[in-house]
Formats: structure tokens, C-alpha cells, sequence
């Protein structure tokens, strides 16, 4: 096969190239690829991130297919240009032509990568001979070890065989429209069906839609009429029950979802996270939707307010292991080691949102984890050390998910969402004292 003319000096690199620079970094750094640079191109960072997500989603799939076709181990950056091929042309169903070219162009670009561009050619023609029911007989990937105990200890293994087949399937797009009049919310509705396919209401009004679209191309967007937010993670926020002249606060904001939620029902938000960066994304979905709220960039730990807020939302900072089908990312980042401190961390939290709740006000903790201790077990330790303080507040029938520990539980296997959904642990409190 001819060796492809070099790029041109300052041309965008091949969105199979960031992909495979973006898969590195999470195997070979822990960097979870939303924290790694993209290119400048929009369109071919968003193909390339397609292509570095999936690829982690089937990732053992690709390792079972090449694992006989190699006698050992190319360098780690080889590897991941093997795996992107593998995973494109037997589960994206591109043409071999162009991806085994594309997958030795991308080899001769890595260093050192020439001396191996003639066995990526070889053993991805191999991989092209692949079978699609071979392919689909494959087994579902499994969790890491470590999580994959602690989860059948919680739940059990079917049910996380289940987990794990949606973990596999992939998150659809959720949208929260803002408050408008329903002939609006009906007209909306229509123009996002026409540019992405059928859309479905899911409980409490989150809009699943069927498709992968470009979000900022899509109908509202501009206008700021929606925001991209889970459908489990739209359910937190509702619990405060904002209203206009309420005071609450929104710790751990960014990127804002909730935030927006909160002052979309007319309460007067304080929004406050550790992250300058993330905070600017909070700044803008507010100026994109037009809502408004106090952005205060601190740590949750030492900051006082000048009084206490009528209600608090906490989304503490946890292993996110709920969110595992939309960021696949992610077991590959996460260890075992960093979950106590992590529990530590979301107790600490706890405490201070007392402090900074009004007596009589409301406390919603809520944790994107399937992790009972970040969850269940977490809210009974908070009622246990706060005694006579604090108290748990009813909850009516979720919607979505099922009734634990005194609060919300969702996982992505939930078959009521219909597409699945994130897995949420939340729970609604009363400062009593």
C-alpha cells in the first residue's frame, strides 16, 4: 500500500488521529477525554470523541478479536489505533478500505509508528474478515472488578448483568425545556421531532430524543429554550420545590443543569462550585437561557453565606458510576482506592449544608452513583450524626426508578425510562433544629 502524502503544515488532524490520541490518554493517563483537548475543528473533535467513546463501550469486544492476531503488543498508541479500527468497521460498519488507509495514515503519524504501519495494515485486514453476527455474539463487556463486586453485593448479578447491557447500549440525548405555554412546548416538540427523529416525554417532562444530533444545530438551542440534563438527574431539583423569593443555594453547581432548573421556577439562586472553569460553563447555559443566579466560585468547605438559604441542593462530587453508559471513560479512570475518600468528602458536604440551611428548610443531597455507600448509606450516617437536627422528608412515588433508603434510586437498567438512564441516589431533608 503506498505510504498517503504527508499532511499539510497547520492542517487539521484526522478525526480517527484525535481519536486515538484521546484514547491514550484515558488508558494510558486516566484522563477522562471531556478533560482533554479536542482540536480546534468542532466537527472533527465531536467525530472524534464519537469514535474514542464507542470505542471504549466495546473495548473488550476489540481486544477478544485482535488478541490472535497479534504475538504480542504494539506500543500503546498502535494498540489504540487498532482498537478504533476494530471497533469502526465491526460496530460502526464503515468500509474497510477506508479505515484500514485511515488507520495506517494515523500510525505513520505517531512517533515512531512507520515501523508499524505494515502490521496495522495486516492485522486489520484480518479484522475486516470479521463477521457482523460474530461480532454481535461477542460477550457484553464487564465492569471492573472491583466495582463489579460491590455492585452484585448491592443489587445482584442479573441485575447488573442488566447494568452492564445498558452500559453497552449507550445513553440517548434528555433535554429540560424551559417553562413556556404549551402551544410553545407543542410547537418545540414538533421541530425537534422534524430535525431528530420521534421524541418522547419521559416523567416530569424530560424529552428523550431518538437520535445522535449536532445539540447546538437543534431547534431551541439558540434560544436558550432547553438544556441538555439527564432525565435522572432533572429529578433532584423539583424536590426544593422553587418558587418565586426563595432562597437556595446550589452547591457543587456546575455545569448547571440543576441550577437552571431552580431558576427557571423563579427562586433566587446561589450557585456555587470549586471550579473556575467549570463555572464558566454555568455562566454561559445562563446567558444562553436567560435565566439568572449568583455564581460564586469557592470551596463548599470553608465558604459562609451572610445567612442561611431557605433550601440547599447538594450534588456532592462522588465516584459517578451512574453515569458509566455515557461517559464509558470513566472505569478506566476511576480506582477502587478513591472511593473513601470520596465518602469522606460527601459526609463533610452533608455537614456544612446543614449549617447553611435555615431551620425548617429543605436539604436535597442527591450523587450520580450506583454506590450504596454514596448513596443509601451516606444519608442514614447523616441522620445518625445530626440526631434530632435533621430529618427525613417524604417523598411521593418516583417517578422513575424505585423507593430506597428513604429516598430515590435510579439505574440505567430501569426499564420505566424507556432507553435507560443514569443512575441517581436522592433524597429530600428537613433542618428541624
Amino acid at each position: 500500500m503506498p505510504r498517503p502524502a504527508p499532511r499539510e503544515q497547520g492542517a487539521a488532524p484526522d478525526p480517527r488521529q484525535l481519536a486515538a490520541a484521546m484514547l491514550y490518554r484515558v488508558l494510558g493517563e486516566r484522563q477522562m477525554i471531556d478533560d482533554a483537548p479536542g482540536g480546534t475543528d468542532p466537527a472533527r473533535a465531536a467525530r472524534a470523541r464519537r469514535l474514542a467513546l464507542t470505542t471504549l463501550r466495546h473495548l473488550s469486544r476489540a481486544d477478544t478479536v485482535l488478541k490472535p492476531l497479534l504475538r504480542k503488543l504494539p506500543p500503546p498508541r498502535v494498540h489504540a489505533i487498532l482498537r478504533l479500527a476494530t471497533v469502526e468497521m465491526c460496530e460502526l460498519g464503515a468500509p474497510a478500505h477506508g479505515v484500514v488507509d485511515g488507520a495506517v495514515a494515523a500510525t505513520r503519524a505517531v512517533p515512531k509508528g512507520a515501523a508499524f504501519a505494515g502490521l496495522v495494515n495486516a492485522v486489520l485486514r484480518r479484522v475486516a474478515e470479521i463477521s457482523p453476527d460474530a461480532w454481535a455474539r461477542l460477550p457484553v463487556p464487564r465492569l471492573p472488578g472491583w466495582l463489579r463486586k460491590r455492585l452484585i453485593l448491592a443489587w445482584g448479578g442479573r441485575s447488573v448483568e442488566a447494568i452492564e447491557a445498558a452500559h453497552l447500549a449507550g445513553a440517548p440525548l434528555d433535554l429540560t425545556l424551559a417553562a413556556m405555554p404549551p402551544e410553545d412546548r407543542s410547537a418545540l416538540v414538533a421541530a425537534l421531532a422534524d430535525a431528530a427523529g420521534p421524541v418522547a416525554e419521559l416523567p416530569r417532562g424530560t424529552l428523550r430524543l431518538a437520535g445522535t444530533p449536532q445539540v447546538s444545530a437543534l431547534p431551541g438551542y439558540a434560544a436558550g429554550r432547553w438544556w441538555v440534563q439527564d432525565a435522572a438527574a432533572a429529578l433532584a431539583a423539583p424536590l426544593i420545590g422553587a418558587q418565586p423569593g426563595m432562597r437556595v443555594l446550589d452547591l457543587c453547581a456546575a455545569p448547571g443543569g440543576k441550577t437552571m432548573q431552580l431558576a427557571d421556577g423563579g427562586a433566587e439562586v446561589t450557585a456555587l462550585d470549586l471550579s473556575d472553569a467549570r463555572m464558566r460553563r454555568l455562566r454561559a447555559n445562563l446567558e444562553r437561557t436567560g435565566l439568572s443566579a449568583r455564581l460564586v466560585v469557592a470551596d463548599a468547605l470553608d465558604w459562609v453565606p451572610p445567612d442561611p438559604f431557605d433550601a440547599v441542593l447538594l450534588d456532592a462530587p462522588c465516584s459517578a458510576t451512574g453515569t458509566i453508559r455515557r461517559h464509558p471513560d470513566l472505569p478506566h479512570v476511576r480506582r477502587e482506592a478513591d472511593l473513601a475518600g470520596l465518602v469522606a468528602l460527601q459526609a463533610r458536604l452533608i455537614d456544612r449544608a446543614v449549617e447553611m440551611v435555615r431551620v425548617g428548610g429543605t436539604l436535597v443531597f442527591c450523587t450520580c452513583s450506583l454506590l450504596p455507600e454514596e448513596g443509601e448509606a451516606q444519608i442514614a450516617a447523616a441522620l445518625a450524626r445530626h440526631g434530632g437536627r435533621l430529618a427525613l422528608s417524604p417523598l411521593p412515588a418516583p417517578p422513575l426508578g424505585r423507593a430506597a433508603g428513604g429516598g430515590w434510586r435510579t439505574r440505567p437498567d430501569d426499564p420505566g425510562a424507556r432507553g435507560g438512564i443514569d443512575g441517581f441516589f436522592i433524597a429530600r431533608m428537613t433542618r428541624i433544629e
